[in-house]
């Protein structure tokens, strides 16, 4: 995954590794008695280690274009990293980021990844079991999938504080979800989200205490304070009273916004939407946080909803929900050292379930190396023998690559190429490159 080949596909991937073959690569990621997650498990292991604690967990997702609908999971449907419908499947994933947004280059590394499959697909069982797909698997919503991913990074104690997520996790479920495990985060929401204003919570509050009217028929229902869009209630004051705030340093030059904070709840139901008291819900009091561009920049506001205390500063709000960039580096192409240029994560050309999940393990797995090397640290010892993967031959004289490819060896210095010759290389120079 390290080459510098084109493709990062089982059949070129076997044309760079010496003493291989395609069937024994593709063996690896199909029969072979190896766990994608145990394998995640012993890599966050090592990785806790050089993290900090209060750290920031990123729940996202990315798509995945395919061609054909024999893929498991493949569908057309919407992809955040594609920015449109397409043909594709949905790798739902948590990241660890450190919670510094004063550096263009955070230390953070991925966790752990789920395939999400979507509702035609898990009600079809012949489908599923056509490419592998466990009977006990069954539908799970991508924010479903986030909670569960969120819940194994705390098994495996990672050390994050907070939980960053987009817009499309920003739904009442997901954020009950994170309230109920009692966690701090800031998660970008869409503009129809709803709120409760604490005012009017009190006031709801009061006129149900009053004593029952003495009139004939049914007594009335104590109804819910009225909801209302996120969109309405940061629209509602003049643009004045929104602060400039500025969270780093682009390439282009300060990022900055012009903010709106107040105190709200999130909610749902409510007269208007023709719910009952006992289906409506209401969460704990938090942050709305309503982002427009500066006057005479051109954007599209945004808007955020935190359960961060009400002392939490505003220049902190800010830069937590501008920590996910880290993560779209992992995603996104124009980045060197990410996981699809350079690790290969959307080449991989099987159909089945287990692949695809041992697949994005070995891409999560090369990338925590580059970016232990892009900050110095140094490689944790190999685990003992039958611990993983049982070791190579030591003589790499004997694992020479076929003729034409170029594999870095940054442990021995050294860079060999197709013809068996080698060049010293300094360990400041890109692995790959």
């Amino acid at each position: 995954m390290l080459t510098d080949l084109p493709r990062k596909n089982c059949e070129s991937i076997a044309q760079a590794i010496a003493n291989t073959s395609l069937e024994q690569v593709q063996h690896l990621l199909t029969d072979a008695a190896w766990d994608p997650v145990a394998l995640d498990e012993q890599r966050v292991q090592l990785v806790v280690k050089h993290s900090p604690a209060g750290g920031i967990l990123v729940l996202d997702d990315t798509g995945l274009p395919k061609h054909g609908q024999a893929s498991v999971g493949v569908q057309h449907q919407y992809a955040g990293t594609l920015g449109k419908q397409g043909t594709c499947q949905i790798v739902v994933s948590a990241q660890y980021v450190v919670a510094d947004s004063t550096t263009s280059q955070p230390w953070h590394w991925p966790i752990s990844a789920r395939l999400y499959l979507p509702e035609v697909w898990a009600e079809d069982r012949a489908r599923c079991r056509r490419v592998h797909v466990p009977e006990l698997v069954p539908f799970a919503a991508k924010p479903e999938l986030a909670l569960r991913l969120r819940d194994r990074a705390s098994d495996w104690q990672v050390p994050f504080a907070t939980v960053v997520t987009e817009a499309g996790y920003g739904i009442p479920s997901f954020l009950r979800g994170l309230d109920e495990r009692g966690l701090l985060y800031v998660g970008a929401v869409a503009s129809d989200c709803g709120v409760r204003l604490p005012a009017e919570l009190r006031q709801a509050a009061t006129a149900q205490t009053q004593p029952p009217s003495r009139t004939r028929g049914q007594p009335k229902k104590p109804r819910p304070a009225a909801r209302h869009d996120a969109q309405a209630v940061t629209a509602t004051p003049p643009e004045e009273t929104g602060q400039m705030v500025q969270w780093r340093e682009g390439s282009p030059g300060p990022l900055c916004k012009q903010v709106l904070a107040l105190r709200v709840h999130a909610g749902t139901g409510g007269a208007r939407h023709r719910e009952t008291q006992g289906r409506s819900w209401t969460g704990p009091e938090g942050w709305l946080l309503g982002e427009r561009p500066l006057p005479g920049e051109a954007g599209a506001p945004k808007w955020f909803f935190s359960s961060l205390p009400a002392q939490t500063p505003l220049q902190r709000l800010v830069e937590l929900a501008h920590l996910r960039w880290p993560v779209e580096q992992f995603y996104e192409e124009q980045f060197y050292e990410d996981a699809k240029g350079e690790c290969g994560l959307e080449q991989f050309q099987g159909r089945s379930w287990e692949g695809v999940h041992r697949h994005v393990a070995l891409v999560m797995l090369a990338y925590t190396f580059l970016m232990l090397q892009s900050l110095g640290q140094a490689i944790p010892a190999a685990p003992a023998p039958g611990a993983a993967f049982p070791p190579g031959p030591t003589d790499q004289s004997t694992r020479l690559p076929s003729a034409g490819a170029r594999v870095a060896l940054p442990r021995a210095g050294l860079r060999v190429d197709g013809n068996g010759t080698s060049q010293s290389v300094s360990s400041s120079q890109k692995l790959t490159k």
